[in-house]
């Protein structure tokens, strides 16, 4: 009997999740409508996740 490759398979499932994944983002941003800005963003601020760019002088 051959030994499972489980290096192969823990890699089928890593795949499977980041198709699964990337298929639910398509469908979320496909759903919302690209015209019209959330209300609660603010294009003149940096996103809160995000450290301000150092200036370059």
């Amino acid at each position: 009997m051959p030994t499972p490759n489980y290096a192969y398979e823990k890699r089928q499932r890593e795949l499977a999740k980041k198709r699964k994944k990337e298929e639910k983002l398509k469908r979320k941003t496909e759903q919302r409508p690209e015209s019209s800005p959330t209300p609660d963003t603010d294009a003149s601020q940096p996103p809160q996740g995000e450290a301000p760019a150092p200036a370059q002088d």
